[in-house]
């Protein structure tokens, strides 16, 4: 596959792309961009690569990687002055979901009067910001999972609140976006999991927002039919460059998606990204099926039209059971217990996450309008393994009430 396109930004998509990524640099005015990725990735081939590419093309560029598996402000601070102490004028944003969100974080904020937390995405923040001062961006991902790349939004930490924050502005979107399938390859084949089920995560929560919006319905139903046909290559086999390509476009199909919204899979998944520093798409792969009964009643007859696109029956339980058994397939935890999240008798842990998910932007569009307890009902089930009742024994440690 190679093909570009241009919604919602310029895509140049296909095996051997990032080679264009100094003329695409060049395109946005950049002479000395900062590359932002996350450390693991800063120490291996493809960034020397990508940074040797820059400097034949004569650009000054340089690596910024202090950062971590979710970003917070301290790193973001870092970064912007890493950029200004190199008098950088643009950022490439390469790598999974940290290395997306803290340079387009970065970007956007370095040159700013105003501080990163002001442009939370409430209401209209995002007006505070200059937009003549937010630099040029592309964007590279190596992991197909949070499609940051075609996003207007970073997800940073604020450690001093405890939380997972969305920095929002419109020109946070790169103007063009790389999608290599060579830069995934060397995934792990459990991250190649984590991310994919991501990427479902975020297709399936736009598919099932109650908000009108029918374009970003139909992507969503494609994203998950190319999930559905490409995630168990990819995780099988790596080296399987479409495999790997198609979930480069589908996870992409997932961030477009979600413009309609997410829900309570995101609502859980941030404050436990916060509080446990846990991988954000591990979570969202690990509570689907507790947040798929929770909302149940509210979108069943949606997810049997779904379940009929992805040549299942048209059913609910059948779409349910394609979950647990795609997840048991590819090697997704059967609970929050086996990542380490057991607090399942913790009372004030379970208030404090189903007060924080209440809280969360992705909770105004899950189909269900639920209150704290019953986010804690959810998470407490999902540590212990717990579907709702008249849930089938289907895969690992998960049983019915």
């Amino acid at each position: 596959m190679r093909a570009d396109w241009n919604y919602p930004t310029a895509i140049r998509a296909g095996r051997g792309r990032i080679a264009e990524l100094p003329a695409a640099c060049r395109e946005f005015g950049m002479r000395a961009p900062l590359l932002v990725t996350d450390p693991g990735l800063a120490e291996l081939p493809m960034v020397a690569d990508a940074l040797a590419a820059c400097e034949r093309a004569g650009l000054a560029a340089a690596v910024f990687s202090d950062i971590k598996p979710n970003p917070t402000g301290e790193n973001i601070t870092a970064g912007a002055e890493a950029f200004r102490r190199g008098r950088h004028d643009g950022v490439i944003a390469f790598g999974g979901g940290s290395g997306l969100d803290a340079g387009k974080a970065v970007a956007v904020i370095a040159r700013q009067k105003c501080a990163l937390w002001d442009l939370e995405d409430i209401g209209d923040n995002w007006l505070r910001a200059d937009p003549a001062r937010i630099a040029p961006l592309v964007a590279a991902p190596t992991t197909a999972g949070t499609g940051s790349e075609v996003g207007r939004a970073a997800l940073i930490v604020n450690e001093d609140e405890r939380r997972k924050v969305i920095i929002f502005h419109p020109k946070m979107l790169p103007g063009c976006v790389i999608l290599d399938p060579e830069l995934s390859a060397g995934l792990p084949p459990m991250l190649t999991a984590a991310t994919g089920m991501d990427a479902l995560s975020h297709n399936l929560e736009a598919y099932c927002s109650p908000l009108f919006h029918p374009m970003a319905e139909g992507i969503a139903l494609e994203g998950m039919r190319l999930i559905k046909q490409h995630l168990p290559a990819a995780v099988e086999n790596g080296a399987d460059l479409n495999a790997r390509a198609h979930m480069l476009v589908a996870s992409s199909m997932g961030a477009t998606a979600f413009q309609r919204g997410l829900g309570a899979m995101h609502a859980l998944a941030h404050p436990l990204g916060a509080l446990y520093d846990a991988h954000h798409g591990t979570l969202n792969a690990v509570l689907m099926p507790y947040v798929l009964c929770a909302n149940r009643a509210a979108i069943e007859e949606r997810i049997a039209r779904l379940a009929r696109h992805l040549e299942l029956e048209p059913n609910f339980g059948a779409f349910l059971r394609w979950v647990l058994e795609l997840r048991e397939r590819i090697g997704i935890p059967a609970d929050l217990a086996q990542i380490g999240i057991d607090a399942a008798g913790d009372e004030s842990r379970l208030k404090e996450l189903g007060e924080m998910a209440v809280a969360d932007a992705s909770a105004a569009t899950n189909p269900v309008e639920f209150d704290a307890a019953a986010y804690a009902e959810i998470a407490r089930r999902a540590m212990r393994g717990v579907l709702e009742d008249g849930a089938e024994n289907l895969s690992g440690r998960i049983r019915a009430a």
